[in-house]
């Protein structure tokens, strides 16, 4: 039976979650790195798919789901945050056939920007990247630590912070332009009303020079500020509000470009669990300014 490519529901995205496990895990088992992925409520997911369904897709085979492809556009940035074939379909073009409808989504959108963010050992669907234009960046960095090891080191400089609300929103849009090119405003919005993370505002002295939110996991990201010297001090300060938080083990996602960010991990006792790529059409934004939440988010 032929399989059936279509626009997604929300109730296929708990099922497709599910697939995105599977195939992550066995992803990163196979190359030797131990199971990463665990199913959570795919809010994020539904989130962009009530803003823009026409960046999600899944392939369909006798009712089963076999591939998921999800994409979201903010200003003039696509970015593919999915895109998965169940274990047992690989190298059959299910891949392809759902990046081609993404891309689609790019084209009508009409982004300057295509980006995604895949693990460096994930050589095939990088291949599969490089055909469609997209080339590798810089690499990024899962980096981790146990909160107690984190509040033992030194804490160096510290921003002031406050608690972000919606009135927060328009310096949210000034930092990501200055930090990535494009503002995120409805993403802050979704984050912003996420009871399962915190965010903040960062200051220096009475100017807001970034943000930082963190997840009840300990795990920081997006962080963004307006100046890269302001990144050591708005990490550090992101790291010691996690520990404070009460979390067991404290994590970030830090591009390899994002040199104090990186020197502070390492001086924190954090070690590097997982590298990936960013990968994109056109170099953009400034990334020593900016650390990801994760590759779906960004």
């Amino acid at each position: 039976m032929p399989v059936l490519y279509r626009p997604a529901r929300a109730q296929d995205l708990e099922r497709a979650d599910a697939l995105v496990v599977a195939s992550i895990n066995d992803l990163t088992g196979r190359h030797g790195f131990g199971p990463m992925a665990v199913p959570r409520p795919p809010s994020f997911q539904l989130f962009s798919l009530n803003d823009d369904a026409g960046g999600l897709w899944v392939a369909e085979e006798t009712g089963d789901i076999v591939g998921f492809a999800w994409s979201w556009v903010s200003g003039d940035l696509w970015f593919l945050a999915q895109l998965f074939v169940s274990p047992g379909r690989q190298g059959s073009g299910i891949g392809n056939e759902l990046l081609k409808r993404t891309l689609d989504h790019a084209r009508l959108s009409g982004a300057a920007s295509k980006a995604l963010i895949t693990f460096t050992f994930n050589t095939v669907s990088q291949g599969l990247y490089l055909r469609h234009g997209m080339f590798p960046r810089f690499p990024i960095y899962i980096v981790s630590a146990a909160g107690e090891e984190v509040s033992s080191r030194p804490r160096g400089p510290q921003l002031d912070y406050r608690p972000l609300e919606e009135t927060h929103l328009p310096d949210l849009a000034r930092i990501d332009i200055e930090a990535l090119g494009v503002s995120r405003l409805k993403h802050h919005r979704y984050l912003i009303g996420d009871s399962a993370t915190r965010g903040f505002g960062l200051y220096a002295a009475q100017d807001c020079v970034g943000y930082a939110y963190i997840s009840e996991t300990g795990h920081i990201g997006p962080l963004a500020v307006t100046r890269p010297d302001h990144l050591d001090a708005a990490f550090r300060t992101a790291l010691r509000l996690a520990v404070e938080g009460g979390s067991p083990q404290v994590s970030a996602f830090v591009p390899g470009v994002a040199e104090p960010a990186l020197t502070t991990a390492m001086e924190h006792g954090m070690r590097i669990t997982f590298p990936m790529v960013l990968m994109s059409t056109r170099a953009f934004g400034n990334w020593s300014q900016y650390l990801p939440r994760n590759p779906g988010f960004m």
